[in-house]
Parts: structure tokens; C-alpha cells; sequence
């Protein structure tokens, strides 16, 4: 049986659906010798490779928790100098789940299994993500208000959230939505820039016990706990990405 191009290379542990999406664009993806292009389909005994390399049978499945330090980028390219995948240096192949802007911090997920994150990602699960954020100028209910009931970017409005103030120039947001960037251009927007952004929690799970720019393993209880979270949840990727 055929299967997609970007999901074989995603179930075969080397990147996501939409990291592999990238690697074809960049010509840097064949089949059987031949460049391949988007909406190719791979059947039994194809030859793929990705920078001349064969993809590589999926080893056993890795779940990690890291507290990722600013200036590091949720890249699996390893052209790009300050990508996770090298600052983590595991021993096998893992990727990110959605992303964190270079200059922001906090809780990312890494793991080498394609169907847990594409089912993380689609918007349409609503799963939480919890921020703290620091902005260049004192805020009031006004900002509050704006922030809570939805701000137009990229052509659209964001959905209605959970948004507290924690200080003069400090407040707490909690996501179900991962437009690029969206926290930054909501407060651009609005006439404020971020200058600290730390993403504290995903659905279940925080950053308590994770030291700045260390990592963890799940522990099998967790692992438990995210597969049944997920198990109603379409493994379709629909556009929207666990980004901040």
C-alpha cells in the first residue's frame, strides 16, 4: 500500500510532516534517484533518501520535555547553526513539536513518533499552552481586555483566551491556537513589544523540575496520560502549528 511522501518521511522518524514538506520544496528529498515533489506517493520497496542519505527504519519511540534556552531555533536543519537538534545532541534522530522563537524560552516536546505530533498540532484539538510575557511598557484592563478578546493578524482575529496580568509590565495568556508568532504580533498590534517570553505549560504538562536548557524523558506515566488526551484527536495536520 502507497503512503503519503511527508508521512513516510515523518513515520520514519527523520522530522515532521511539515519539516519534510521543506526538505522536498528544497529539492533535497528523491525516489528512486528522481527528485521527488510534493503529493508524491511512496510504495513498498521505494528508495528514499534525503541529502542522499536512505531514511532510516524508526527506532523506539522517544518522548522528551526540554526547557528551551532563548537563541536556540525549533529547526531540525542542521545548516542553520543554533538548530534544537544539535544544541540537544541526542543520540538518534528526534524533532520538534510545533515550535518556540529563537529569542523565546520554555517547555518544547521532542520526539522521533510522526502521529503524536501531527495529532499535537492540529489547532482544531484546542490543546492548551500556557505563557508568561514581559512586555516594553506598563499595561492596564484595557490591554487585558483587547488581548483576551481577540487582536486581527494575518488576516484574521484570534480566538477569545485566558489573559491575566501579573504585573506592571507582566501577564499570563493561555493559547488554543498556534498562528506564527502570534503572542508577539498580538502585542505588536496593540502597540507593545515582547521582550520575555516563556512558555510554561502544554496541555498536562510544565516545566517544574526542568532547569533552564536541560532536558527530561516522559515518564511512563505521562506518556500514558498524553496518549489518552490524544486518542479522539485526528492525526491531520490542518495549516496551524504549536507555535507561541
Amino acid at each position: 500500500m502507497d503512503t503519503s511522501l511527508n508521512k513516510y518521511i515523518s513515520d520514519s522518524g527523520f522530522c515532521s510532516r511539515r519539516e519534510a514538506d521543506k526538505y522536498i520544496d528544497d529539492c533535497r528529498v528523491t525516489i528512486n534517484g528522481r527528485d521527488a515533489h510534493k503529493g508524491n506517493r511512496v510504495n513498498p520497496g521505494d528508495d528514499v533518501r534525503i541529502d542522499g542519505e536512505p531514511l532510516k527504519k524508526k527506532k523506539a519511540p522517544v518522548y522528551i520535555m526540554l526547557n528551551k534556552p532563548k537563541g536556540v531555533t525549533c529547526t531540525t536543519d542542521t545548516k542553520d547553526k543554533t538548530n534544537i537538534i544539535d544544541y540537544v545532541n541526542y543520540k538518534t534522530r528526534i524533532f520538534p513539536i510545533g515550535r518556540l522563537d529563537k529569542l523565546s524560552e520554555g517547555l518544547i516536546f521532542l520526539t522521533n513518533d510522526g502521529d503524536i505530533v501531527n495529532k499535537i498540532l492540529r489547532a482544531g484539538n484546542g490543546h492548551e499552552k500556557e505563557y508568561i510575557v514581559t512586555v516594553d511598557k506598563p499595561i492596564d484592563h484595557h490591554f487585558i481586555d483587547q488581548m483576551r478578546n481577540g487582536v486581527k493578524i494575518l488576516g484574521t482575529i484570534t480566538k477569545s483566551c485566558f489573559v491575566k496580568q501579573e504585573g506592571n509590565l507582566k501577564f499570563r495568556i493561555i493559547l488554543t491556537q498556534g498562528l506564527n508568532r502570534q503572542i508577539r504580533r498580538m502585542c505588536e498590534t496593540l502597540g507593545f513589544r515582547v521582550t520575555s517570553l516563556k512558555r510554561i505549560r502544554i496541555m498536562n504538562f510544565s516545566l517544574n523540575g526542568i532547569a533552564p536548557g536541560k532536558w527530561r524523558y516522559f515518564s511512563p506515566v505521562e506518556i500514558s496520560t498524553i496518549n489518552e488526551m490524544l486518542q479522539h484527536s485526528s492525526k491531520t495536520d490542518d495549516g496551524e502549528s504549536m507555535g507561541e
